[in-house]
């Protein structure tokens, strides 16, 4: 068999069910990040990403905006964990012909992203490929009172997102801010059920919550927060690599979150139970079955 035909979360789930863990684990694969015992009130956030040239950007895009992307997209789990990133590790696999300057502009993004987020770049690797690749380990912390995984969704919660979908190839891939401080805020404001980024397209990763939290869902069309470079509905539902938090809360606190009147945090849908399964509503209020997916490796 080859992966194409098991497929990047076939694949995840095949080596899933061979991890064992032992009890310092609290949560291992299956979410943004590994959470792990640490102290009393706290828990370590551990998670890994990696961008390979042609698949996460392209050649002639500006270097600094890819080193910069590189350690932003960690980031991003670790907001959608409600946490506070802390250490990072960075390995490169490099060309030879590779110009310094190049690498230079590289590092340069990430030193200044590592910066503005108070990320100490603690250390790394290097090695030789055809192809640039940059990978990140990064380790975060949450209080154990705002932990949030994708495992805890609810029927009749309300389903938000934050910002604007789709079109993310025409630059916000590279030039996206992480939504630390909004998760911040929701978890020391309101009681976050379920909640993850944007990585692999709305549809994709509101799935995820689906099969870790056993619920359905019911989207509506015309609350989907579609951006200027969005191309249709599907590009705003599929498109990978928005980076923004998809979340639940209680109808409680949803009434209360949109009561702030919050232009950043927009009301998409709601969770059902399991037997429902994952359905849109158009514009006209019929309701049918979603067929579109997000972004696969495999």
């Amino acid at each position: 068999m080859k992966i194409t035909e098991l497929g990047e979360f076939g694949l995840i789930e095949r080596f899933r069910k061979a991890i064992k863990l032992d009890a310092s684990v609290i949560k291992g694969t299956g979410d943004d990040c590994a959470v792990i015992r640490f102290t009393k009130d706290k828990y370590l956030l551990f998670t890994c990403d990696m961008i390979v040239e042609g698949v996460d950007f392209r050649r002639k895009e500006n270097p600094y905006l890819v080193g910069r992307k590189a350690i932003a997209v960690s980031i991003s789990d670790i907001a959608a964990c409600a946490g506070i990133p802390r250490y990072c590790l960075v390995s490169m696999a490099l060309q030879k012909k590779e110009k310094v300057e190049f690498v230079d502009r590289l590092f340069k993004g990430m030193q200044d992203i590592c910066h503005k987020y108070k990320i100490n770049l603690v250390g790394g690797d290097l090695s030789r490929c055809d192809k640039l690749t940059i990978d990140v380990s990064m380790l975060g912390e949450v209080e154990k009172k705002y932990l949030a995984l994708r495992s805890a969704a609810r029927p009749k919660d309300i389903i938000f997102v934050t910002g604007t979908l789709g079109g993310t190839i025409q630059g916000k891939h590279l030039r996206f801010t992480p939504r630390l401080k909004e998760a911040r805020f929701l978890a020391k404001n309101f009681k976050v059920h379920a909640m993850t980024d944007i990585s692999d397209g709305l549809i994709q990763d509101l799935r995820h919550i689906l099969k870790e939290s056993k619920t359905g869902a019911i989207i509506y069309q015309g609350l989907i927060p579609q951006s200027a470079q969005a191309r249709g509905l599907n590009d705003a539902l599929s498109s990978g690599e928005d980076f923004e938090l998809l979340f639940t809360l209680s109808r409680y606190d949803a009434n209360r979150l949109i009561r702030r009147k919050l232009e950043i945090f927009k009301p998409v849908g709601e969770i059902t139970r399991k037997s429902y399964g994952l359905k849109i509503v158009d514009e006209k209020g019929r309701e049918k079955p979603v067929t579109v997916d997000g972004f696969r490796h495999f």
